[in-house]
């Protein structure tokens, strides 16, 4: 296949990519680079090819059974105790963790907007808001993936400048690349493989590749895809974390995203704080966007909703989430204290749908010549126990014992 008909192919997962870069990735990555240097580089190479893993199923169950996450959990128990349970988690965990994330992301979209022009962030927050609900409230599918690629490209451009521009030194990344674990590090890979990793993106995917292609004919389109995005998206995390690494000493703390665009004019010039700043918008919007489709997809599913974008009850719940974020901007709500609930909602909900994504997938009534062979199997099981251990971590770490 030419690189072209490659690009082409490129939709539902640049999604996926857009969700997982936003204000709370940067922020990890920013804090991460400054604190440790080049250091943690290595762990953005296990969380892609982790993330890839559990993408690529999520993505083949959409295709293949033609049904979201949330219709295959829904579906998949006899037990009625069992089915509300698992109901009650997706619409609870993920209705929540996505309105959490929204409140983060419009927050810090805003931040990188008031950086760039001085007005205060509640007014950009409020703007990114209606701008959003207007593209989603379209229902056009073709139209919000257009727009979500075309901003990722943004990102990837002002990220990969500013990282050019602050001049970082070539042998300190490769090092970078070798594994090692720093003192006093372990939370940070934590947060850099929990901000990759995301539960709602595994609902966002199941639906948005039906969205693109029509059935299991298409699955080598959808791997493609898959690869191509998540990995641009690693490597717009990667150098954000180059970017920190070269402008501060190690040791350095930074408090917030916007403290570091500002901190980047001194060093290397109004272009690399300039820079920063629009990927820090585009970093926000993209996922303020996606945010909402998850968890409309998501809900309307485990409850059997109509699934349609253009639905009421689709809308209903899009718009509500979108909403909270809003209201969050306009009550000035504080996005440190908001992406950390976020993610300890993640902690939460992430080990659960991905044990019950690697049952569905060796489902033989559901996907027949589809379900995952041995490697897939092994592959999933270590990326799950990672991820168990992960949420452990999340849970001990904000009950105040590690």
């Amino acid at each position: 296949m030419s690189i072209t008909k490659r690009l082409k192919a490129v939709g539902p997962g640049a999604m996926v990519a857009a969700a997982f870069i936003g204000p709370g990735t940067v922020t990890t990555a920013s804090v991460t680079g400054a604190e440790f240097g080049y250091a943690l580089l290595w762990t953005m190479v296990f969380s892609i090819a982790a993330t890839i893993v559990l993408q690529e199923m999520s993505a083949r169950l959409g295709l293949v059974s033609g049904e979201g996450l949330g219709e295959a959990l829904r579906e998949r128990f006899d037990n009625q105790i069992v089915e509300y349970v698992s109901i009650f988690l997706v619409v609870g965990a993920i209705g929540v963790g996505t309105a959490a994330y929204e409140a983060g992301n419009i927050l810090g979209g805003a931040a990188g907007l008031a950086t760039i022009t001085g007005i205060d962030s509640t007014v950009w927050g409020v703007v990114m808001g209606l701008v959003a609900g207007l593209l989603l409230y379209t229902g056009r599918y073709k139209l919000i993936e257009r727009a979500l690629i075309g901003l990722v490209a943004v990102m990837a451009f002002s990220f990969v400048a500013s990282a050019i521009l602050i001049g970082p030194d070539p042998g300190a990344i490769a090092m970078g690349f070798v594994p090692g674990i720093p003192s006093g590090s372990l939370y940070l890979i934590t947060g850099l493989i929990g901000t990759t990793i995301v539960g709602y993106n595994l609902f966002l995917h199941a639906s948005n590749v039906q969205e693109r292609w029509s059935g299991p004919d298409d699955i080598g389109h959808s791997r493609i895809d898959t690869v191509l995005s998540i990995v641009a998206g690693g490597v717009i995390t990667i150098t954000i974390m180059v970017t920190a690494a070269a402008a501060f000493e190690p040791g350095t703390q930074i408090s917030d995203i916007g403290q570091m665009a500002e901190q980047l004019r001194p060093i290397a010039g109004p272009y690399a704080e300039l820079f920063f700043s629009i990927g820090i918008f585009a970093a926000g919007f993209t996922s303020a966007t996606t945010a909402p489709l998850a968890g409309a997809w998501a809900t309307t599913g485990a409850l059997g909703w109509e699934s349609d974008m253009q639905s009421t009850q689709f809308r209903a719940v899009s718009g509500t989430i979108l909403s909270v974020g809003v209201l969050s901007v306009l009550l000035g709500g504080s996005p440190v204290q908001i992406i950390v609930f976020a993610q300890v909602v993640n902690g939460i909900l992430l080990p659960i749908v991905a044990v019950f994504l690697i049952y569905a997938m060796n489902q033989r009534d559901l996907l027949g010549e589809y379900t995952n062979g041995s490697i897939a199997n092994a592959l999933g099981a270590i990326v799950t126990l990672i991820v168990v251990w992960l949420g452990v971590r999340t849970l001990l770490s904000v009950a105040g014992v590690l």
